[in-house]
């Protein structure tokens, strides 16, 4: 998968829980947001797992390249 369409669909992925409409914020805005961050950071390690299996055959320089290459296309996004 080319690294830009990586990145379009882990920030599609982390869109679901990036924003929180909680009218009880104080309460509750903390927890939620510790609970989205959680969510994002599976998400995160499940793609880097995926990927590590996908490509095997790559070496290490390989694979970093390519997610820094995602890495800087979610920043153009």
């Amino acid at each position: 998968m080319k690294a830009k369409d990586k990145a379009i669909e882990l920030v599609k992925k982390f869109r679901i829980y990036a924003f929180t409409c909680d009218y009880d914020y104080e309460a509750k805005g903390a927890k939620n947001e510790y609970h989205n961050a959680e969510k994002c950071a599976i998400i995160a390690v499940d793609e880097i797992m995926k990927q590590c299996y996908d490509y095997r055959d790559i070496d290490l320089q390989a694979s970093y390249d390519y997610w820094n290459e995602v890495k800087s296309e979610i920043q153009k996004l």
